[in-house]
């Protein structure tokens, strides 16, 4: 049986047994036997991360350390609201770090993690009910990149290159028809100033034919 560690661009922890090409953590989620509390963060810093990196290794769901969290590709990791890793992701985060500076010049051209953390934080979870943090608005305006629900919430879709997307974790379907009435966005208002800015993540699905984000580590 799959574990509960799959996210989805909603910030949402669910069991799926599809794998992915990052993983990351926001703090511990898990109990002393390694089931889930329904805790959906305990720190600020939410990051992804390479599923590999110089051999380390470690347990799933340690006692009292931080849970793995699974992500398909940076642009699922980005809506949920997570940042690249500074140590195993350094190439990444230089490059989110940059662009985070232009979007927010008043902090300054290289701002420190724990500054992007606040921002994106405030960005991706409203302070009165502690959900994700949406809002409304019109496709046309959105940059590459950005996941957005309609009316009906149940589907979660993503807008690249002009193209409405039905998001899975079995992959990604184009949708004939785009809605007349605004939607609603789901990657934090932070990273969407970011993309409209011209940040480039650095794993995104694969396009042919028909887009497919699932992916084996």
């Amino acid at each position: 049986m799959p574990r509960q560690n799959r996210v989805l661009p909603n910030g949402s922890i669910i069991a799926d047994p599809a794998r992915g090409r990052l993983t990351g953590n926001r703090g511990c989620l898990h109990d002393t036997d390694g089931r889930m509390t329904g805790r959906r963060w305990t720190n600020k810093a939410w990051i992804s991360c390479l599923p590999e990196f110089k051999g380390w290794t470690r347990p799933i769901n340690p006692p009292g350390r931080w849970t793995q969290l699974f992500f398909t590709d940076d642009l699922v990791a980005l809506s949920a609201g997570h940042r690249p890793c500074h140590t195993c992701r350094r190439a990444a985060y230089l490059v989110f770090q940059q662009a985070f500076g232009a979007a927010w010049p008043q902090i300054g051209p290289k701002p420190k993690a724990k500054q992007m953390d606040a921002v994106l934080h405030a960005a991706r979870v409203d302070p009165a009910t502690r959900n994700k943090r949406t809002y409304p608005a019109k496709l046309s305006t959105l940059p590459d990149g950005v996941f957005l629900t309609l009316q009906d919430e149940s589907q979660i879709y993503l807008w690249w290159q002009e193209t409405l997307l039905a998001w899975s974790f079995a992959g990604l379907r184009p949708v004939e028809q785009r809605p007349n009435s605004p939607i609603n966005v789901l990657t934090p208002e932070a990273i969407v100033r970011m993309l409209a800015l011209g940040f480039q993540p650095e794993f995104v699905p694969m396009i042919e034919g028909i887009i497919h984000s699932r992916y084996q580590n």
